[in-house]
């Protein structure tokens, strides 16, 4: 039986006229969905302002319904973890999808879709969780841990030609070796794709998505855009920079090892202490610059603790 896809998300389409086709429940449901028509930008933007300042239920239905083949694409993804019934992860990835509408902010210039993504695949995570195995994993922050690492990391053990033994797996994850055991058995050969990038051209792994700590989805969800959102602002702040300043900036503040002022000071036949005094006014520049694009940022937490501005490159 053929099938087309659908342009806009990649799903497959009902081929008309097969009795097979409509008694399936995944297809029924993919041609129910269809129904709702995509939004542009600006259709977007006002159903979510409506959302954000009215609690409109209206305008949260039709930004809901137009993003239901959004949870689709995206519960497809985890097919080669989850093999029972995909409309099982797509209805959690329903319940995610109504959170980011409940919480999604308009005025934070971040697309709905990025933002909403977040929420569908934390709770398609959680639910795979709390059900691979009767006996629930993840529990604890070692468990978890261990779920999404183990794996990983007895295979690189074999690659650099050890034995994946419990003791030295413990030693490398920082648990106990009877941890490690019981995770193992519950794995049970289990072979997980969540340390593989997002994207092809992504470093983020899709475990970095989840936090391993006690942290919300919410609070999750907020760093993850505020950091989107400064990476791109600071992208801009260097573009206005002359090429001396670009090298303060790039080796002296984003940098992970900093060059020292007397080396950048000699490249560009200065004083050090002329590089001190270009470093401290840019410094002030790009306080006032984020302060003025980002109102609700605290500019002072990019300085607060070495390496945290190198972190938002």
């Amino acid at each position: 039986m053929k099938t087309n896809q659908d342009e806009q998300t990649n799903l497959p389409v009902e081929a008309p006229g097969k009795s097979l086709v409509r008694l399936d429940p995944l297809q029924r449901y993919l041609a129910e969905i269809r129904r709702y028509p995509l939004l542009s930008r600006e259709e977007e933007h006002e159903l979510a302002v409506r959302v954000y300042e009215e609690n409109d239920p209206e305008a949260a239905l039709k930004l809901i319904t137009a993003n239901l083949r959004l949870v689709v694409k995206i519960a497809m993804d985890f097919q080669g973890i989850w093999m029972q019934n995909l409309l099982d992860l797509v209805q959690e990835g329903n319940i995610g999808l109504m959170q980011a509408v409940k919480k999604f902010d308009p005025y934070k210039n971040v697309k709905f879709s990025y933002y909403a993504a977040f929420w569908i695949k934390a709770y398609i995570y959680r639910f795979i969780m709390a059900n691979w195995r009767l006996v629930k994993i993840g529990t604890t922050q070692n468990q978890r841990k261990l779920f999404f690492k183990l794996k990983q990391e007895k295979q690189r053990l074999i690659e650099q030609g050890f034995d994946p033994q419990p003791k030295l797996l413990a030693s490398r994850l920082g648990v106990s070796q009877d941890e490690v055991i019981e995770m193992d058995q519950r794995l049970d050969g289990w072979d997980i794709s969540l340390d593989q990038p997002v994207k092809d051209d992504s470093d983020t792994e899709r475990m970095d998505l989840l936090s391993l700590e006690s942290e919300s989805v919410e609070d999750q969800l907020a760093q993850m855009q505020i950091e989107q959102i400064l990476k791109r602002k600071i992208g801009e702040f260097r573009a206005q920079l002359n090429a001396r300043e670009k090298e303060i900036f790039e080796q002296r503040m984003l940098s992970d090892n900093p060059s020292t002022l007397q080396e950048i000071g000699d490249r560009h036949g200065v004083s050090k202490e002329r590089i001190r005094q270009i470093e401290n006014q840019l410094i002030k520049r790009l306080r006032a610059f984020i302060r003025e694009e980002i109102p609700d940022f605290n500019p002072d937490d990019l300085f607060n603790e070495a390496g945290a501005l190198a972190k938002s490159r």
